[in-house]
């Protein structure tokens, strides 16, 4: 993790606006069509290239590859993984089905239909090193390619249980195992990225997402937080081979536009957050739903050594944050936070977290991300002087 007392570096949360040509491609991929692999390969490739270069050219310090190749931050690993086979409808969040009309028309287009979740019909064990290793070497060869100069750069990889709570099982029949199977398995992925060298950002909205859940919408909080320190439990098996000061962690409260009434309150719930093997913590406060939730960072001081990596720029309208309304929400949480806590200014989540749906147009998340280096500047100069 960079850190750094003198300036608020910037960087997102994974995922960036794919290319027409390319989400062509992952629409064909997940109906089942024959791609060509040139083709395919070529377009990732160039993709991945213009994503790293645009990230250079707005100002972004902390970058990663944009999550091109992949259909969504979670759902890729159906293509690393054993054991996945088929789709089955699925409930959609309780905070959704309260407002059945909107959640139909919104969370179902033609590249992925959220309803529809992969089913695990066998053991799973990870089979995706080649095309890991494939999507790290396109990154790297983007980095060369536009010549970009980043202070830092990273690699996503979804959380076990964000993979447990999106595939459904079939097999296991104990969700403990089933959770403990998964984290086995990604555990080959983290170690893979962070032996290249990059940052490794675990995504992980499921530890602040469980509350709003079917499964929990009706129980006591405590069942909610007994579930994410079990989730983190299994995180930190996966993580036992990897250094804490090389990893990242994101989570949130679902990066979409719906009503949220049933979120968790993020100061019940960092407790259990804390006890991950990391060292820097993502998380939303440009959501207008929790943006009061600074204070959580007063009631609840983050871990010695972590670096936070606020969310100040919203991801969910098209509307671009003034900068200055970027350096306050930066300047709030800087209050809260002990003195010497290191910043890093984010979006609250990917601007393309699932493929085919985006909540902010393409040109205006790359306007948002400029005006966040510009509210980052503002409020390091306010802060440091």
């Amino acid at each position: 993790m960079t850190q750094t007392h003198e300036r608020i570096p910037t960087t997102h949360i994974g995922s960036l606006p794919r290319p027409p040509e390319l989400l062509e491609l992952l629409t064909r991929r997940e109906d089942g069509e024959a791609v060509d692999p040139d083709e395919w390969e070529s377009t990732v490739a160039d993709a991945t290239r213009d994503v790293v270069g645009r990230q250079a050219e707005t100002g972004i310090d902390i970058a990663n590859n944009g999550e091109q190749s992949r259909v969504s931050f979670n759902w890729y690993v159906a293509d690393r993984l054993t054991g996945i086979e088929g789709k089955r409808e699925t409930e959609l969040w309780a905070d959704l089905q309260a407002f059945p009309d909107y959640a139909e028309e919104t969370f179902k287009t033609d590249v992925i239909d959220l309803s529809m979740h992969p089913v695990v019909t066998d053991a799973v064990e990870y089979v995706g090193r080649e095309e890991a290793e494939a999507e790290l070497d396109g990154f790297r060869a983007a980095l060369a390619e536009t010549d970009a100069d980043f202070e830092d750069t990273f690699v996503t990889s979804a959380s076990p249980s964000v993979v447990t709570a999106t595939h459904v099982d079939e097999h296991y029949g104990d969700y403990e195992e089933y959770l403990f199977a998964v984290a086995d398995a990604m555990a080959e992925e983290y170690e893979l990225v962070a032996d290249a060298g990059f940052t490794l950002q675990i995504d992980a909205p499921e530890l602040l997402t469980v509350g709003h859940t079917a499964a929990y919408a009706d129980e006591p909080l405590s069942a909610a937080r007994d579930a994410t320190r079990l989730h983190v439990d299994a995180l930190n098996e996966a993580l036992s081979n990897v250094p804490a000061e090389q990893v990242r962690l994101h989570t949130c409260w679902g990066s979409y536009e719906g009503p949220h009434h049933l979120d968790t309150d993020l100061v019940e719930m960092l407790p259990a957050i804390y006890e991950a093997d990391i060292s820097g913590l993502s998380v939303e406060q440009a959501n207008p739903r929790h943006q009061h939730e600074y204070r959580a960072f007063a009631d609840q001081p983050l871990p010695d050594g972590w670096t936070l990596i606020p969310g100040v720029v919203d991801v969910k309208t098209n509307v671009v944050d003034h900068p200055e309304t970027i350096a306050d929400r930066l300047e709030r949480v800087a209050d809260a936070v002990d003195d010497g806590t290191p910043l890093v200014a984010a979006p609250d989540c990917g601007f393309g977290t699932q493929a085919g749906i985006g909540m902010v147009d393409p040109e205006i998340a790359w306007a948002k991300l400029e005006a966040l280096g510009e509210g980052a500047a503002i409020a390091g100069e306010r802060i440091y002087g």
